[in-house]
């Protein structure tokens, strides 16, 4: 339920605020790559939540353009 109520936040959103959302997420995604290889990151999982949520960005992006 927590996915959903998250995707239905995205869909809500206008497309500029989907891009600032999608670049926000990459530099997260960055910052935790970067954390992981200097064996500062403890909650490793969050790399892959993280991956999720710019795929299910992106998805939203694509659905709004077509």
């Amino acid at each position: 339920m927590k996915i959903n109520k998250y995707v239905e936040d995205l869909r809500a959103k206008s497309a500029t605020e989907l891009n600032d959302e999608l670049v926000a997420a990459k530099k997260e995604l960055f910052n935790l790559r970067f954390q992981n290889a200097t064996n500062q990151l403890d909650n490793t999982s969050r790399i892959k939540e993280v991956r999720k949520n710019i795929a299910r960005i992106k998805t939203v992006i694509v659905q709004k353009n077509a």
